[in-house]
């Protein structure tokens, strides 16, 4: 997340959005965005139906997989980025600069 908040500024400027999801509750999810100094909403999926319809939802840990995705304005996954690539967003902010995703 620290990633992301470092490209946040390049994000805006390409018109995207930038969320954080996980199954922890709000309020955990403001105390570390705070702990970390993250600015962009972080959303709570208390209970992983979200987790869940994604397929990102690892029963046996109770847990979601660290994802990034990139969706567009029609609601279509265009990027994708699972487990230790989702950890550096290079990729997905490279992918939001190019210039047919500007338009």
């Amino acid at each position: 997340m620290k990633a992301f908040q470092q490209d946040l500024k390049r994000l805006e400027a390409t018109d995207t959005q930038v969320l954080g999801v996980s199954m922890d509750s709000a309020f955990a999810n403001k105390a570390f965005a705070d702990q970390i100094g993250v600015t962009f909403p972080l959303l709570s999926d208390w209970g992983g139906d979200t987790t869940r319809q994604y397929g990102i939802y690892v029963g046996k840990y109770k847990a979601a997989r660290r994802v990034n995705f990139l969706i567009g304005k029609d609601g279509k996954i265009i990027e994708e980025q699972v487990d230790s690539d989702a950890i550096d967003p290079t990729k997905i902010v490279d992918t939001c600069e190019r210039p047919k995703l500007k338009n």
